[in-house]
């Protein structure tokens, strides 16, 4: 091609979209902007999560960096606190400028009336820090309190600060409760109350966070001679390598910097903001489809005006850029539009919800929309390339088309058959990918190989259809006899009919399998986990557990009364074990029985594995993913801070669906000689047959109450109550699967209806010839009904069979390799069988639909062309 025609190349498409392709473009609107509305759903989503998380991550992050400073190193105990000792040994090391001395505690508050009064609305999860005001300002200056000028203050004012009944609340928190400087609230220690004068502002974003004296936050929650951790500052030139190494800093004290806590966030949760992603991006893989159908449509019912251009000089190349310029076009529109979409469902998700899309990674805060231009162009680039992907080969059908056998109406859709081997060497490439290990923690190659099933899949159709239509036996009946026939012979237009089908039916299937797997594998979980009668907790989440604990005689207490027949303390605190990941939870229990006691994976190894000097332990699976410590290894673990870490080996692997980060359980006499912690968070309780639980929960109050402790605070809960709301949570978790189920399906059926009346098009005369042969409308119209239902049942057995192999590799590569836990692969049979039967069942209706045009007057007539 000449340089001239290399410039006028654009010139002349530019005036064919304007007079070829825009009135059909206008003249079928409708179904035009089914195809734009597929993609901007699509990018819409992806988008939007895109949004949401990054969002959220940044603004986490920024709350983090505010609460923890400007320090160049943080010391913090790989499990419970510092002794406060080492605070004056570090500060006097002369490469640390400053040493700030830090008490945090996740708990709960409350507001006080103004007659004194506890109000009794729901108490409001909160971060207290103690700090010394002398030496933290210049270490983290938005947590320094602000007292609020009064008119009537005095010199006593100006310490009200340091004294140790009060707070300073950042904006969030005071929010949360509805309170002012001057007003009073409570904030729960143990089992007990404890009243503070909120008397100043605190700068910090993010969760709802109170300021106190350090010396007032150790007296309020029992934290005498113990710090949560030390922050540094280190003079110019010092290297914190060298630093540490100085300092000799006991066993069991680890040191991390300011972004380390957002780092591990970020990592913790990239494999479920991923997933998500990716979840998003379904309903743009099937809008794809949509886009496919749509322009197959329109380029079958333009073959004689293509042929016509193709005669007056348009040549191949230049109709496969016209159609691919359509299909880009509508990926243009589409991605535009779905990025407003996205953006707007974005402010509103993180209005709404906070930023939290299910996964709990980013509690308490509320980030404001970050809009990303480098996101906006991948995502908007990712919705044109879907709708190019859709239009190919429609377009390649365009660039194939004979003009001469176009113009008699002798075109036939579809095209050459295509390399037998691309669909077998797919579906073989997917299973390679499959087995290969995640990157970086994100399972791409599982996503590849998903990808790689499904394009095989459909690269099969044509000898699906084939062979599973030949071992139908002849039909008798003429009309049923020739739409086996054709669907059969003509077996290479069924990729163009039913692929939308056996994509999103797949996909369907697929979700359908690993979420009733996922909620089989969790009910059989929390069967092996709730055996008591009755469960008893000081805190309503993880993070104000280990903080709220209760104490050895209100277990003993318990155990004593009449009723109870059995009473268990349940240990549970963070263990630090690695600063690149997030702290694992340590579980003391009573341990009589670990198979029965434990939901264990495999074979546990007999106690006398242990050596000498040893104790065992028990792991999740996290644990065997993230730190290697599979059964028979020896696992070090940082009980207390000063001391050596215990040696553990490893008995054996449990399922633990509740804590992703990893757990080790411990027996509860062995946690309780290495540490001498006999404190529990939560309760277990076996109930005499004749015990009414009610009664009992009074009871329990009453005693608590008798030990100057405030009863009210414990929350009871039967297993029914907690298995209801686990599996509540969990169908509000995956309702976004059947919605994106429906939508699948939804555009797989208009997709086939779209390919339907593509043919039926170019078929009109062998429907007119068919006519004059004797064939009434009737016998017409159930000939390509026929032919619908054998297309779209092979495409539900085929969609069926990809459906089952994707899930395969969701739940046995995908789940684990991302959040680091397995589960039993379950076939819901009587779900999926209704799936596939609604799906032929429509498949056969669109096609008779489709077919009405083609058996009325205008096809007896169009056989006269050819005279």
């Amino acid at each position: 091609m000449t340089p001239a025609a290399d410039t006028a190349a654009p010139r002349v498409l530019g005036r064919l979209l304007r007079a070829f392709s825009w009135p059909e473009l206008r003249h079928h609107g409708l179904r035009h902007a089914t195809a734009v509305l597929a993609v901007m759903l699509g990018v819409a989503l992806a988008f939007s999560v895109q949004l949401i998380n990054s969002s959220a991550l940044s603004e986490f992050s920024a709350a983090v960096r505010s609460v923890n400073g400007q320090a160049d190193l943080s010391l913090r105990a790989a499990s419970g606190s510092l002794d406060e000792a080492l605070y004056a040994r570090v500060a006097a090391h002369p490469e640390v400028r400053l040493a700030s001395p830090v008490v945090e505690v996740r708990t709960r508050a409350r507001r006080v009336g103004s007659g004194g009064t506890p109000e009794k609305a729901q108490p409001v999860s909160l971060q207290v820090i103690g700090l010394d005001g002398l030496v933290a300002a210049p270490l983290a200056p938005t947590l320094m309190a602000r007292p609020v000028e009064r008119a009537s203050s005095d010199e006593g004012d100006r310490f009200a600060l340091l004294r140790p009944d009060a707070i300073s609340l950042n904006a969030t928190a005071r929010r949360a409760l509805g309170v002012q400087p001057g007003d009073a609230i409570e904030v729960q220690a143990g089992l007990a109350w404890r009243r503070l004068s909120v008397v100043g502002e605190v700068g910090a974003t993010g969760a709802a966070l109170g300021v106190m004296d350090i010396a007032g936050a150790q007296q309020v929650f029992a934290q005498w001679g113990r710090l949560q951790r030390l922050d540094l500052q280190l003079v110019e030139g010092a290297q914190p390598a060298a630093v540490l190494r100085a300092l000799a800093l006991p066993p069991g004290v680890s040191a991390d910097s300011a972004d380390d806590a957002g780092e591990r966030v970020s990592n913790v949760s990239r494999a479920y903001r991923v997933n998500l992603t990716v979840l998003a991006l379904v309903a743009l893989f099937t809008g794809a489809f949509l886009v496919f159908s749509i322009l197959s449509l329109s380029v079958a019912k333009r073959q004689q005006q293509f042929a016509l251009l193709g005669v007056l000089g348009l040549g191949a190349r230049e109709r496969l850029q016209l159609v691919l310029a359509e299909s880009a076009l509508i990926g243009v529109v589409g991605s535009a539009l779905g990025l407003a979409l996205g953006t707007g469902l974005a402010a509103a998700a993180l209005r709404l919800l906070s930023g939290d899309l299910g996964g709990g990674y980013f509690p308490g805060i509320a980030p404001a929309l970050q809009w990303s231009p480098g996101a906006a162009a991948l995502y908007g680039a990712l919705g044109v390339v879907a709708a190019l992907a859709g239009g190919w080969l429609p377009a390649r059908s365009a660039q194939r088309l004979a003009p001469a056998q176009a113009l008699k109406g002798l075109g036939e859709l579809g095209g050459a058959g295509r390399s037998a081997w691309i669909g077998p060497g797919l579906l073989l490439a997917g299973v390679g990918l499959a087995l290969l290990p995640p990157v970086g923690g994100v399972p791409l190659w599982a996503y590849l190989a998903v990808a790689a099933i499904l394009m095989g899949g459909i690269a099969c159709v044509p000898a699906a259809v084939g062979g599973l239509l030949s071992l139908f036996p002849a039909p008798r009946h003429a009309a049923a006899l020739l739409a086996v026939e054709r669907a059969r012979r003509m077996r290479h237009t069924a990729t163009v009919a039913i692929a939308g089908v056996v994509a999103s039916l797949s996909l369907s299937v697929a979700l359908t399998v690993m979420v009733a797997s996922f909620r089989d594998s969790v009910t059989q979980w929390l069967d092996v986990v709730l055996p008591a009668d009755l469960y008893a907790r000081t805190a309503t989440n993880n993070d104000q557990a280990e903080a709220q604990n209760l104490g050895p005689a209100l277990l003993e207490g318990i155990r004593a009364l009449p009723g109870v027949r059995r009473a268990e303390g349940v240990r549970v605190a963070s263990l630090r074990l690695d600063a690149a990941q997030p702290a694992i939870a340590l579980i003391a229990r009573p341990l009589s029985d670990p198979a029965r006691d434990l939901p264990l994976v495999g074979v546990a190894l007999p106690a006398r594995t242990v050596q000498p000097g040893e104790v065992g332990a028990w792991v999740s699976e996290a644990m065997v993913d993230l730190y290697g410590a599979r059964p028979g290894t020896r696992l070090m673990l940082p009980l207390r801070a000063g001391q050596p870490p215990v040696a553990t080996r490893v008995l054996g692997v449990w399922r633990d669906y509740a804590r992703q980060q990893g757990a080790v359980v411990l027996a509860e006499a062995d946690y309780q000689r290495l540490t001498g912690d006999r404190t529990v968070n939560d309760l277990a309780l076996w109930l005499a047959p004749e015990a009414r639980t009610d009664a009992l929960q009074s009871q329990i109050r009453t005693l608590a109450t008798q030990q100057q402790l405030d009863g009210s605070l414990l929350e009871f809960a039967e297993p029914r109550q907690i298995r209801e709301v686990t599996l509540r949570i969990f169908d509000r978790s995956f309702a976004v699967t059947y919605w994106l189920q429906a939508v699948a399906i939804g555009i797989g059926l208009f997709g086939t209806a779209a390919s339907f009346s593509a043919q039926v098009l170019a078929r009109r005369k062998e429907f007119g010839l068919l006519g004059h042969l004797g064939f009434t409308r009737r016998q017409i119209l159930a000939t390509v009904a026929g032919e619908g239902a054998a297309l779209t049942g092979v495409g539900a057995l085929l969609g069926l069979g990809l459906g089952v192999a994707v899930s395969v590799v969701l739940v046995h590569v995908v789940n684990p390799q991302s959040f680091h836990w397995t589960m039993d692969l379950l076939l819901p049979g009587w779900r999926l069988a209704a799936l596939c039967a609604s799906v032929v069942l429509a498949g056969t209706l669109t096609a008779w639909l489709a077919g009405r045009a083609a058996a009325g007057h205008d096809a007896v007539m169009a056989v006269k062309e050819d005279w």
